[in-house]
């Protein structure tokens, strides 16, 4: 695993915001085209700095504008808001009430730390290859719901930095729903429900009576077992056998009530139903692991392995492995030169990432550019 110093964060940001980060295809993103009128201007940002001093309300012009306050500001994180009904750097000029979200992606946001109580590998912020097996599987759930259960199309996928993963629907309808609309898709999506002190987080149709009578020989064959694939069959063969749990009283859900409470996806409510909610940006870079906030690539989710993400620290060092010759040429060079040159991440291991970005944005323009071929 890729050793990060915290200390050397501010320096890193520095050389990460002014020749790595991808600018054009951030703006890209979130100007939509530029069909509605001041959507990028109207769209909240913020910004944490070092000694977790928070900006609220940050927006900005154009891509220039935004390339200039992060190369100025250095953000330990950002986070992205709603488009509001005037500039947010203007809120306070407007007349009471009146400054209003109106529009934002229908976000989600999967946490490991909600997983606590079904996990025994870590707990709170740590993760392992083997936990992370429940967001990958979070990750197929919700995909195929949000595509197959509603339709939406423009999903992107995106890591934490640390122990969570991240969605944004980016469909023009569903940036346009209203709180209400989204409480009930969050709502059909949430089956596991109740903090720590619930035990049984998972309620079918019939309620079931705890299956109290076998609970001493579940302890004792599980001791014996080697893995948790041997323990769960075992658990199904003891309730197919046991006539007290498959009597009427105890229905026929135990075994999905079991599955579903140790693997469905753990869903922040909040963050979902909130159109103001903020939440932490793709390509931003986490100050605790220095893990850049990468988009997944869905058709290789499987694979996906957060302990081999980019950190700063070492897309840093593989572009500083540039030779002198080029650093050389690059001090000769004029500054239209420097603007047409290769972006430097293509010269490091964040390329592939930004790479599953343009082809999320790629199909954006597409079905923007069919819906404007059917209106006219």
């Amino acid at each position: 695993m890729e050793s990060f110093d915290p200390t050397e964060l501010p320096e890193l940001l520095k050389l990460y915001y002014r020749r790595l980060f991808p600018y054009p295809q951030y703006y890209r993103w979130l100007n939509y085209g530029g069909v509605v009128k001041n959507y990028f201007q109207n769209r909240e940002f913020s910004f944490t700095l070092k000694d977790d001093i928070y900006i609220r309300y940050q927006s900005f012009n154009n891509q220039s504008d935004l390339e200039k306050e992060m190369q100025k500001m250095n953000p330990y994180k950002i986070d992205i808001g709603a488009v509001y009904s005037h500039r947010p750097n203007q809120h306070n000029t407007v007349k009471l009430g009146a400054f209003q979200a109106q529009e934002k992606e229908l976000v989600f946001d999967i946490d490991m730390t909600d997983y606590d109580d079904v996990r025994r590998c870590c707990s709170s912020a740590d993760i392992c290859s083997k936990c992370w097996t429940l967001m990958t599987m979070a990750m197929h759930i919700i995909d195929r719901a949000l595509k197959e259960d509603f339709g939406f199309k423009h999903r992107l996928w995106v890591y934490s930095g640390r122990r969570g993963v991240h969605c944004w629907v980016c469909d023009e309808s569903v940036r346009k729903l209203s709180s209400a609309v989204r409480s009930g898709i969050v709502e059909y999506l949430s089956l596991v429900k109740g903090g720590q002190d619930v035990k049984k987080k998972v309620q079918l149709s019939e309620k079931i009576h705890p299956f109290v009578p076998i609970h001493e020989d579940l302890q004792t064959a599980f001791q014996k077992s080697h893995n948790s694939l041997q323990r769960w069959e075992h658990l199904k063969r003891v309730i197919s056998t046991n006539q007290n749990i498959k009597s009427d009283k105890c229905g026929p859900w135990l075994e999905w009530e079991i599955m579903l409470q140790y693997c469905f996806p753990r869903l922040d409510i909040n963050v979902s139903k909130g159109i103001n909610h903020l939440l932490k940006s793709p390509f931003s870079v986490h100050p605790k692991t220095g893990r850049i906030s990468v988009p997944i690539d869905l058709q290789k989710v499987d694979r996906f392995d957060p302990f081999t993400v980019p950190t700063i620290s070492s897309i840093c060092r593989e572009l500083n492995v540039i030779s002198t010759n080029e650093k050389e040429k690059e001090e000769n060079e004029t500054e239209s030169d420097i603007k047409h040159r290769t972006r430097d991440y293509k010269r490091t291991s964040l390329a592939p990432y930004v790479k599953v970005f343009e082809q999320f944005l790629e199909n954006l323009d597409k079905s923007r550019k069919g819906e404007l071929l059917k209106k006219s």
